[in-house]
């Protein structure tokens, strides 16, 4: 995988990554076909930022004059950069048990385009994800960022995670057993939303709450 980031590199630089590969039986596979209208949509917390949109926190972070290696505004035992660095979660091993149940539909990993790009991508053109942000708490770095920053709701909801490091679309009468397995492997596992049919020229996701943030 290629990125760029504007404000590190030159222009015209970028950085590979490293990547693995995967086999899975055909049979085994999930595409998006497979949600249907009333799956229901967990969503797995993230560690924090995860290594999307650095570029605009970088931007708010020099605008208030922060230095990298001040305390936290909300988090003084550690640094800012300690906070923006820490690891993103990986969730292949509380995730792959789930699957196997076959309760799960879909999955999405919340990267760049956060909750309004990315879960698409797990369920077909015929159905919306409605999602309610109030669902689960947003994180102090992203309430920081929409309070000091400047950042509106839903400018934050398309570039950052926003606590939601991963989505399941699951089958409403496996839903307890997946959320108590997710659960046992030390995920915090909050209902967030429901599939939907998509109205032909309405969006594939549908953000309510927002305005509790």
């Amino acid at each position: 995988e290629t990125a760029e980031m504007p404000g590190m590199y030159i222009e015209g630089d970028y950085d590979l990554a490293g990547f693995a590969v995967g086999a899975v039986e055909r049979g085994d596979i999930l595409d998006r076909t497979i949600p249907k209208a009333g799956d229901l949509v967990l969503g797995l917390e993230s560690s924090g930022i995860h290594s999307n949109g650095l570029a605009l926190v970088r931007h708010v972070i020099e605008r208030v004059g922060l230095p990298h290696d001040a305390p936290c505004p909300f988090a003084p035992e550690k640094t800012i950069s300690e906070i923006l660095l820490t690891p993103t979660r990986i969730y292949a091993k509380s995730c792959l048990p789930a699957i196997r149940t076959r309760g799960v539909t879909g999955v999405a990993h919340i990267t760049g385009g956060g909750l309004v790009e990315n879960p698409p991508r797990c369920f077909s053109d015929k159905l919306t994800a409605r999602i309610d942000c109030a669902t689960w708490p947003l994180p102090l770095i992203f309430r920081w960022l929409l309070e000091t920053g400047g950042i509106v709701p839903n400018e934050l909801v398309r570039t950052f995670n926003c606590g939601i490091g991963i989505i399941l679309t699951v089958s409403p009468n496996a839903t307890e057993a997946i959320t108590g397995i997710l659960t046992d492997h030390g995920e915090i596992v909050h209902r967030i939303g429901v599939l939907e049919a998509r109205d032909p020229n309405g969006p594939s996701v549908i953000l309510d709450g927002l305005s509790t943030w």
